[in-house]
């Protein structure tokens, strides 16, 4: 009868998740703060600019720094995994920009325009990379 003993998400090992869920923790956050800001304090909304959205960029560079401390990693296996992380993300960036440049001038549907290709977009760039995990 051990398989009716109910778990819960404590028996389940989803420590993986953990940066995923601090960025996106960050992330709607700082849209919060931003939405607030626009509304209610336009000035300060207008002196900020573009360092708000910066947050976001800066606690997924703190999620980077986070992997090297849970994964134990010494100086040398911190920068190398810091510059691969760094390169990796600039490819994904690079290649997303070119194909939603493509994608301008390609008859996409009105209910995909916008921020839903570039959902499907980027689930099928995420596809894949996958393909590319288990290489090193």
């Amino acid at each position: 009868m051990a398989f009716l003993k109910p778990t819960g998400l404590l028996g389940i090992d989803l420590t993986y998740l953990q940066t995923i869920v601090f960025i996106l923790v960050i992330a709607a956050l700082v849209q919060f703060v931003e939405m607030f800001l626009k509304k209610n304090m336009v000035s300060l909304y207008e002196a900020l600019g573009v360092y708000l959205p910066l947050i976001t960029t800066n606690c997924a560079v703190l999620g980077v720094a986070l992997t090297n401390v849970q994964k134990d990693y010494n100086f040398v296996q911190s920068v190398v995994n810091g510059i691969g992380i760094s390169v990796g993300f600039t490819i994904a960036i690079v290649m997303l920009a070119g194909i939603r440049e493509k994608m301008e001038y390609n008859d996409v549907p009105h209910t995909f325009q916008g921020s839903p290709i570039v959902l499907i977009t980027s689930g099928l760039m995420a596809i894949a990379f996958f393909g590319f995990s288990g290489l090193i």
